[in-house]
This record gives C-alpha cells, structure tokens and sequence, in this order.
C-alpha cells in the first residue's frame, strides 16, 4: 500500500513503525511544527516527525490545511504534494489538525484514524485520561474511516483492552499505542484483499473526551477519595495531579495514591498522618493515602523519603479556586 501518514506524538509513531515493519510504503509524513519545550523552550519536533527523519522520509508540516484559512499556502503545498503522490490511504493517528473535505476524499480508499477508545465512548481529544478519570474497566482501539464529523466515522476494527486498577494513563497509553499499531496492520492488509467491512457507530452511549487542561488536575478535598484517587492515575504523567498546600497554596504533586476507606470527623483537606506507607489527607468521603510526592522544584519521592525533608503537621490542603 502506498501510504501518507499523519501524526504527531509517540502514540503515533508507534503505528507508523508497525506500518513500515508490515511492508507498506510511507510516502509522507504530515505532522504538527516543531514546539518550544524544556526549560529552555527550544523548538524540538514531534515524536512522529524524528521517527519519519530517522526512516528518511519526506515529512510536511503545515499549520493548518484549510485551502481558503489563513494557512492556506502551506494547504495547497500540502494538497500538491498528495495529489502528485496518488496514495491509497492515508493513516491518521493523534495529528492534532481537523481534516478538510479535501483530504478526506483525495486518498483512494480514504482516511483511516487508529482512535485509543471503544467508540463512541470517548470521541475527541483525551480518550485515555477520561477512561482511567471515569473508573472504565475497559478502552480499547477502533480504527474508523474518518468523515467531516468529531470521530464519526464508520468504525473498521474495534477491540477491547481492560483497565488495570494500577494504570495510569502513561501505562495504559504504551499498550494502547501497540495494540493500535497491530489493528492498523491487520486493516491495512483487509483493505488490500478487500475484506474489511464498515459498521456504523451506534447512536447511544456517545461520549466526549474532551482535552485535559493543567486547572483540572489541582485536587479539591471536598470530593471522594476514590474519585481523587483516579485522577492521581488519570493526570500521570501530564498535567500531574497536585494539592494547594497551606495558606501559600503551594502546589503539592501526587505520583500515587490510593483510597483508604476510612471515617473521619476531620475538614476535608487535613493532613490526618504522615509516615512511611504515605501523607492520608482527608476528603468529602474516606481519605486519600499520597505515597509519591513532589514539591516543586523537588524531585518525586516516596512517602518515607518525603516526610523525613517536611513537616507536614497541621498543614491543610486547600480548594482550587473558582
């Protein structure tokens, strides 16, 4: 199969490697420009375009692909160089752009996106985050042949992947990023022989994922513990999880934790113990049992090494702001 590839992070590229490694050939690469990052905020290039760089394939990175919006220069490079390539599919995994009309059609056997989700349980943006946040038992991959619509497509592939209890979402991402991978390969190779069959996404259990911004990840005391628990494991590794700590607020990292089901008469927030198994922090119900920390400008420490470098007696962990 002659293939375009579009993607950005290392999700992506994983597929993109299980595509080489299938034997299909990857004329292009599209993937979001080089960002700032680091602390010295230098431009550095996507996971997807040093995997391309290092296969040396010819890799495109517009900022939109809107042939009439304000990149559109760079679209109608990009409409060029597919139009000249002629490819059979291509193969879209966490690109980070919307796709016009215009490239959907151009590919012969369309646009294929690798979706790290059971659709239609969470469409957009963070399938994985608000699996691991809602307490799923399961996610999985549906590859699906992309429409104009937020991962409406019809779905060509859809298998299943259970949710650990200990996961986060950087665990449950590696393993999504191999399953999607082999799905992509196995629908690449339908396609070919002509095998694959489309079904409609069902209408009801539809769900949206929507992105993670670094306000949700401060935890608010007054919840559940179990639902703050979730969250330690959803915001690993980004945002990271964090308390407002004492009067100063001062943002506490949480690495791990785990619910303890526990009463208390404490306001929610009080530092209830702190020793070697962990910091217990009361919440709106049960408590919440840190046991990987991280103040800031400090390194992650377990609850034993942490407690010995701070005293956290009588310290009380407030709410996020409105």
């Amino acid at each position: 199969m002659n293939v375009v590839f579009a993607g950005t992070p290392a999700f992506a590229a994983v597929a993109a490697e299980a595509i080489v490694q299938a034997s299909h050939r990857v004329a292009l690469v599209l993937t979001q420009p080089d960002r700032p990052a680091g602390r010295g905020m230098k431009l550095q290039p996507s996971e997807v375009k040093q995997w391309a760089q290092q296969h040396g394939i010819n890799v495109m990175q517009p900022h939109g692909l809107r042939l009439d919006g304000r990149f559109s220069e760079e679209a109608q490079a990009a409409q060029s160089a597919l139009r000249q390539l002629q490819p059979d599919v291509m193969v879209v995994a966490a690109y980070g752009l919307i796709l016009p009309q215009w490239v959907l059609d151009l590919p012969r056997l369309g646009c294929l996106n690798i979706h790290a989700s059971l659709l239609p349980r969470w469409r957009g943006a963070a399938p994985i985050h608000r699996a691991i946040e809602a307490g799923d038992t399961q996610t999985g991959i549906t590859i699906m042949q992309m429409d104009p619509g937020l991962d409406t497509g019809d779905m060509l592939w859809r298998e299943p992947m259970p949710i650990a209890d200990t996961d986060t979402t950087g665990s449950l991402h590696d393993r999504l990023a191999e399953q999607g991978g082999r799905a992509i390969v196995e629908v690449l190779g339908a396609l070919e022989t002509g095998t694959v069959t489309a079904t409609p996404q069902p209408e009801q259990g539809v769900t949206y994922a929507h992105k993670i911004s670094k306000a949700e990840a401060a935890l608010d005391p007054m919840l559940d513990a179990t639902d703050l628990a979730r969250r330690v494991r959803a915001f690993n590794p980004f945002p990271g999880a964090f308390w407002l700590m004492g009067d100063a607020r001062e943002p506490l990292k949480v690495w791990s934790a785990q619910p303890l089901a526990v009463t208390h008469q404490s306001p929610p927030g009080t530092v209830l113990n702190a020793t070697a198994a962990g910091v217990d922090v009361a919440c709106g119900q049960g408590v919440l049992r840190c046991e990987v920390l991280q103040r800031a400008g400090g390194k992650r420490l377990e609850a034993q090494s942490f407690i010995q470098g701070h005293d956290l007696t009588g310290v009380v962990m407030q709410r996020p702001l409105p």
